[in-house]
């Protein structure tokens, strides 16, 4: 299940950055392995090319394999309901991205990873498991992924259009979900983003799709000015670019290491 905090990087996007760090020599394999997994309890892959059944792996490990089987980086896919973004199939692996709202392509080989994640604890003190499944997919160009220096466009237009809309939809009077959440976006305001190895560039677009995004989560909040059923579903219309500007923008970041190479 995709996380439930807009602002959570997606489990996807760490694998990502940190493992195109790693195979572009940037970061160590333990750092790396670390990284993937952050506050989870323990991330396993299973199905790699040539493991028997049942075999599962730590990334520190599964990231050499990868590399000697000729792996040469990661690709970032997050795909929602009628927008299979960074996807190439087959619809196997597509119906499963889908219901978990993120998955990694390999890049030099037709591999993909989708996260099966697991929760225990009681609330207020829980933890996961991540166990990551391997299978083939197709060789094709990921599904409306845009360059780098095309999200950054796309955005700049993106947050002016996200502004106004805060100002007609009286995000002032806002509700005190939305308010956490623009908290929330504040405090990880300067986080740390991507992996070492990437682009500046990259870490702008970044950094400004998470604006867009926190802009947005108050957008969608429903303690402004809309209050109708039909104000709510103009409110969500409005939105509904803005938020596939966001996620494309996302995906062109974490792929940039890759696909800005050349």
């Amino acid at each position: 299940m995709p996380a439930a905090d807009p602002f959570a990087e997606p489990r996807s996007a760490r694998l990502t950055a940190w493992g195109n760090s790693l195979l572009a020599g940037f970061a160590p394999p333990d750092q790396a392995a670390d990284e993937i997994v952050g506050a989870d309890e323990r991330h396993r892959v299973a199905g790699l090319p040539g493991d028997a059944a049942g075999d599962q792996h730590g990334w520190s490990w599964a990231l050499g394999r990868l590399r000697v089987l000729g792996v040469q980086g990661l690709r970032l896919a997050l795909p929602t309901e009628g927008h299979p973004l960074g996807l190439t199939g087959p619809a196997g692996f597509n119906t499963a991205a889908l219901a978990a709202g993120e998955a990694v392509l390999a890049v030099g080989l037709p591999l993909g990873f989708v996260p099966e994640v697991t929760v225990y604890g009681p609330p207020g003190d829980q933890s996961a498991t991540v166990l990551w499944r391997c299978t083939e997919v197709r060789e094709a160009p990921p599904a409306d992924v845009p360059l780098l220096h095309e999200a950054e466009r796309e955005l700049a237009e993106g947050l002016r259009e996200a502004t106004a809309l805060l100002s007609r939809l009286d995000v002032a009077g806002a509700g005190p979900q939305a308010l956490r959440a623009l908290e929330q976006y504040r405090r990880r305001a300067h986080s740390q983003l991507l992996a070492p190895g990437y682009p500046p560039r990259a870490v702008r677009v970044l950094e400004s799709a998470r604006q867009v995004s926190a802009l947005l989560a108050i957008a969608a909040d429903g303690h402004g000015a809309a209050v109708s059923a039909g104000e709510m579903a103009a409110r969500d219309a409005a939105l509904a670019p803005l938020r596939r500007t966001a996620r494309r923008a996302q995906v062109a970041a974490y792929n940039a290491l890759v696909d800005e190479r050349v």
